[in-house]
C-alpha cells in the first residue's frame, strides 16, 4: 500500500477538474492511479495559505505516516496585501522539514505566474508576477536543501497552453491537472519510487460547452473575482504607484 497525503489549496482540491460523481478530483487523485495500492488522503482546502498548511494540514498528515506527500500553496499568499514571502516560506520549510524527518517522499511545484494566466494589464501584472517569483525562489530553496521531488511548473513548456486552463484562468482543467499528475509520476519514476503506469494524458471527460463556462462565470466565478478584488486589486494598485514612483525618482 502506498499512503499519499496531499497538502496545499484550490490547485490541489483539483478546482477545474470536476469529479464524475460531483465535486473536484484532480491530478492528486490522478496521481494516485498511478501509484501501487493507493490510499490517497486530499487534505487541501480552497482558499488555503501557507500557514493554513501547516496549522491545520500539516499535523493530521504526520499522524497519517504518509510515503508521499504533496504541498503546494503560497499562491493564495501572494493574493493577499499583506504577502511577506519570508513568512510563506518559513511556513512551507516547517512542513517540508517535519514530513521529510519523517521519512516521507515529498513533491513541491514552482509555480507558474498568475498575472500570465489572468491576462492582467502590465501594470498590475508585475508586481504580481514578482511576488510568485519571490515564493518560487523560497520554494526552489527548500527544495534543493530538503531534496524534494521538484515540478518546475512555471518553465514547463505546458504550462501556458491554453488548452490546459479552466475558464477562471488561474486553475488547471481536467487535461492541465492530467498533466501535473504525469509530471510529478515521472519524478517518483526517476527517483526509483515504486509506481505503476502513468496516467493517461488525454482528458476522458468532454469539455465544457461556451455556454457553461459563461455560466460558471456568471454565478461562482463573478462571486471568486469579487473576494479577492476588494483585497488583492487595491494592493496590485499600490504597488503599480510606487514601482511607477520609484522608475520616476531613478530618471
Amino acid at each position: 500500500m502506498t499512503t499519499y497525503v496531499a497538502l496545499g489549496d484550490s490547485i490541489s482540491v483539483g478546482m477545474g477538474d470536476p469529479a464524475p460523481e460531483g465535486g473536484w478530483r484532480g491530478w492528486p487523485a490522478l496521481l494516485a492511479t498511478g501509484l501501487i495500492e493507493p490510499e490517497l488522503h486530499n487534505l487541501a482546502v480552497l482558499g488555503g495559505q501557507s500557514a493554513d498548511v501547516e496549522i491545520f494540514q500539516l499535523p493530521t498528515a504526520l499522524d497519517l505516516k504518509p510515503h508521499i506527500a504533496s504541498v503546494v500553496c503560497g499562491l493564495n499568499d501572494t493574493l493577499r496585501g499583506g504577502f511577506d514571502p519570508e513568512r510563506t516560506g518559513a511556513a512551507v520549510e516547517r512542513v517540508v522539514r517535519a514530513l521529510r524527518a519523517q521519512g516521507t517522499e515529498v513533491l513541491t511545484m514552482r509555480m507558474p505566474d498568475p498575472g500570465a494566466m489572468f491576462g492582467l494589464p502590465q501594470a498590475l501584472a508585475r508586481p504580481l508576477a514578482r511576488r510568485m517569483r519571490a515564493v518560487n525562489a523560497v520554494v526552489d530553496d527548500i527544495a534543493r536543501r530538503h531534496g524534494t521531488l521538484h515540478f518546475d511548473a512555471a518553465g514547463d513548456p505546458g504550462t501556458y497552453e491554453r488548452r490546459n486552463w479552466s475558464v477562471d484562468r488561474l486553475h488547471p482543467n481536467e487535461r492541465g491537472h492530467r498533466l501535473i499528475a504525469r509530471r510529478f509520476h515521472a519524478l517518483l519514476e526517476a527517483t526509483g519510487f515504486p509506481v505503476g503506469a502513468a496516467p493517461d494524458p488525454e482528458p476522458t471527460s468532454p469539455p465544457p460547452t461556451r455556454l457553461a463556462e459563461i455560466g460558471w462565470m456568471a454565478t461562482k466565478g463573478t462571486a471568486w473575482v469579487l473576494r479577492r478584488s476588494t483585497d488583492l486589486v487595491p494592493a496590485l494598485v499600490a504597488l503599480a504607484i510606487r514601482e511607477r514612483l520609484a522608475a520616476a525618482k531613478e530618471t
